[in-house]
């Protein structure tokens, strides 16, 4: 078995996957993961490191990663974070109102919009979890014993399909990316066939004739939609 350390958490999401259907896509729960790491980190370990902190108060936190870190248990953490980015951003803000180089107000509004557009957490995330879809294609190409694994997954999410597929089209010679992408959409158009079928039960059992009729699998199918449309780190 080819293993490698960077590639144990993609092991262990895949072997979720496959013995509890409900876990969904591989790659969602791996998103998942690395937001609450980077989430522990960022109030614990990494929270007085100068270079950490010079790169928090510059780009500040997204309002969902905000909110996460509210809901976690190092309240004071996140007001030492606070205070610091505070501190900056109102240096920033005051100093562009006072100078009319560019016109009052115009480059505070331009600082506003690139913290709205940044959030530490959500790039830290995105850089390692670019590296984990590079090394799922590596399993892939190198192990034949991850292809079975692979094609075992429950479903990937459509955005998720969608990054594979960019991720091994840089990787694979044309042959093996022709290979992959039956292998991945296999997987994922089979869910969705399962998926539409399930939704039309759904809607069906609201009409009386199909009153008395067992749901099957459709009780949850809007949900299951959703996280299927959608990863479940956007949705969450």
């Amino acid at each position: 078995m080819l293993e490698k350390i960077y590639t144990i958490p993609i092991n262990e999401a895949f072997d979720a996957s496959i013995a509890d259907p409900s876990c969904g896509c591989p790659f969602c729960t791996l998103s998942e993961r690395l937001q609450e790491e980077q989430i522990d980190l960022i109030l614990g370990a990494s929270m007085m490191e100068p270079d950490i902190r010079i790169k928090t108060n510059k780009e500040g936190f997204c309002t969902r990663h905000f909110t996460r870190m509210l809901t976690a248990k190092n309240r004071l953490g996140l007001a030492l974070i606070m205070e610091s980015h505070l501190s900056e951003l109102h240096s920033d803000l005051k100093g562009n109102l006072l100078s009319g180089i560019k016109g009052k107000g115009t480059a505070a509004c331009e600082r506003i919009e690139r913290l709205e557009e940044s959030c530490y957490i959500c790039e830290r995330v995105e850089s390692i979890f670019v590296k984990m879809l590079e090394n799922t294609v590596w399993l892939w190409e190198k192990d034949r014993d991850f292809r079975d694994r692979f094609a075992s997954i429950p479903y990937f999410c459509l955005p998720h399909y969608k990054r594979l597929l960019i991720a091994a089209r840089g990787a694979l010679s044309k042959k093996l990316f022709s290979d992959f992408t039956d292998a991945v959409t296999q997987v994922t158009m089979t869910y969705f066939e399962s998926l539409r079928e399930d939704v039309s039960w759904f809607c069906r059992k609201f009409d009386y004739r199909y009153d008395a009729e067992p749901w099957g699998n459709a009780k949850d199918a809007p949900d299951r939609t959703v996280s299927f449309l959608k990863s479940r780190d956007e949705i969450g």
